[in-house]
């Protein structure tokens, strides 16, 4: 009974809340509807009221703008008559312009009927005048043929031999003149060049630092004691024949206190063979398995800075785009010499030298450095060769793809091949430069010492003269004579004499510039 109750119960209790839910539905719809009615009702009077305000403000805009065209087309008609009048009268002074011009141009044909008429008097005039003339010139060239003749006859020539007589003459003499203004021109250009071409050199010479450095065969190796030289020589002396074998050098061990000599006319070989005897002493191990050990590490050693040597030197002088192979070979050169003269040094020294001499003739600096570092190159060779020093550089920097000016200058400079380009006289020049100043090389360092010695000797044979200095190399002498001996007059003399003795006893390079000194002094002591 009771769960009948229940389920009675909850279905009134749905129906109840169904019949609810619907009579409300039925009461919400009557509400909305009749909101819907007023709000549309509201809506239409506003609409209403809004189509009301626009015509009005519509009416409006419509009387203000109607207003402003007709203010607008009261202007526009006003400006338009303006404009009418302007042309009217513009028309009209065009008109009296047009009308005096007519009367100036009829004026004007007037006038020039007059001349016409004047003129075709004067034409008439200038006729009758030009027969006159023609039986005048007929006369005058019948005369003047009567006058060839008698010239003909009397001198024994025609008239065509004369005249090609005076042209062969004249000819003659003008080409004479014309050579000596020739040879004057070029007399004056040679002067003017000598004098260009030295002042080059000198500002060329004066703008690059050089320095000193001569190179030998021999390399000294110092030792802290004679008991090192046993070590060195080793039993039988295999050490320093592995040592000799391994690194190409001879060794003399000989009787000087603390050194071993090193022999050997590749610098690069010597070199190796220095350091690896230092290796060797600092270590203490020495035996023919170290030794080869050792002289393999220093040759990658040594390699290694030839390497490095040549990119230093290429980047200090801003050349760039060097083959490796070239760069390599820039770097031996700090192992070579030339006469003495270290040949890293002497090319680095042309280099700088060729570039100062192409700015100042206005040539490519950049192409004449690289080819001043790079005019040796031949003296380096890994294998001995018989091709001359300047050819085999040449065909290096052909293989290694340098520009030909470059490969030229190379292979001319010691007139091996025909220069054809202007960076090859360059080259030649700085190379001799370099190499014959003094003190580069020791072959001309005697021959420099006697040339001065023999300039101060030869102002010392003068009388009065007591002292005598040679400087500047040798392009200057300076002499001090004694004041109380010598007058102002006789220093000019002595000054004089001495050069022309320079010029007449002596061969040097160049300008010897002598200057006399006569000085007084007047000393006094006071107590």
């Amino acid at each position: 009974m009771d769960i009948i109750s229940i389920i009675i119960n909850l279905g009134v209790g749905t129906v109840s809340g169904l019949l609810g839910f619907y009579f409300y539905r039925i009461f919400a719809k009557k509400e909305l509807e009749k909101k819907q009615a007023t709000i549309l009702l509201v809506a239409k009077k506003e609409a209403t009221m809004l189509v009301k305000e626009g015509k009005a403000e519509a009416d409006a805009l419509k009387r203000d703008k109607i207003l402003q065209a007709k203010e607008k087309f009261i202007e526009l008609k006003s400006e338009h008559e303006k404009v009418i009048v302007q042309k009217d009268r513009r028309i009209s002074e065009a008109e009296k312009r047009v009308k005096q011009k007519e009367s100036k141009i009829s004026l004007e044909l007037d006038k020039n009927k007059k001349k016409n008429t004047e003129l075709n008097r004067s034409l008439e005039d200038v006729a009758s005048k030009t027969e006159i003339l023609d039986k005048k010139s007929s006369e005058v060239e019948k005369l003047r043929r009567t006058q060839i003749d008698e010239l003909e006859t009397i001198s024994g020539l025609s008239q065509k031999d004369a005249k090609e007589k005076l042209v062969e003459s004249l000819r003659d003499e003008a080409k004479h003149d014309a050579m000596n203004f020739i040879q004057d021109s070029i007399e004056e250009a040679k002067l003017t060049a000598k004098n260009e071409a030295k002042k080059v050199v000198l500002n060329t010479i004066q703008r690059v630092a050089t320095e000193h450095a001569i190179e030998n065969s021999v390399s000294v190796f110092n030792i802290e004691s004679d008991d090192i030289k046993g070590r060195v020589i080793g039993r039988e002396g295999r050490n320093i024949r592995a040592i000799e074998a391994a690194t190409g050098v001879e060794i003399i061990v000989d009787d000087t206190p603390e050194a071993i000599i090193l022999s050997c006319f590749d610098p690069v070989r010597r070199e190796i063979a220095r350091l690896s005897m230092h290796k060797l002493v600092t270590d203490g191990r020495i035996h023919p398995a170290r030794i080869e050990e050792v002289v393999a590490s220093t040759t990658k050693q040594i390699e290694d800075e030839i390497i490095e040597v040549g990119k230093r030197t290429v980047m200090d002088l801003g050349i760039h785009g060097l083959h490796p192979e070239l760069i390599k070979v820039v770097g031996r050169m700090k192992y070579r010499s030339s006469y003495g003269q270290n040949l890293l040094q002497h090319s680095r020294e042309v280099a700088n030298l060729s570039a100062t001499m192409a700015a100042e003739l206005g040539l490519n600096a950049k192409m004449a450095k690289r080819a001043g570092l790079l005019h040796d190159i031949g003296k380096v060779p890994d294998t001995e060769s018989e091709t001359p020093h300047a050819i085999l550089g040449m065909q290096w920097a052909e293989k290694y793809g340098e520009h030909p000016e470059v490969c030229n200058a190379i292979g001319a400079h010691h007139d091996e091949v025909e220069m054809t380009s202007m960076i090859s006289p360059i080259i030649q020049v700085c190379d001799a430069i370099s190499g014959a100043r003094p003190g580069a090389r020791r072959q001309v360092v005697d021959s420099y010492m006697k040339r001065l010695k023999e300039l101060e000797d030869l102002a010392l044979d003068n009388p009065g003269v007591i002292k005598a200095y040679a400087i500047q190399a040798g392009r200057e002498l300076r002499v001090i004579v004694e004041s109380d001996k010598v007058s102002d007059t006789d220093a000019v003399t002595i000054s004089y004499d001495i050069s022309q003795r320079i010029q007449n006893e002596m061969t040097y390079p160049g300008q010897v510039k002598i200057t006399v000194i006569r000085e007084t002094r007047a000393v006094n002591i006071a107590k």
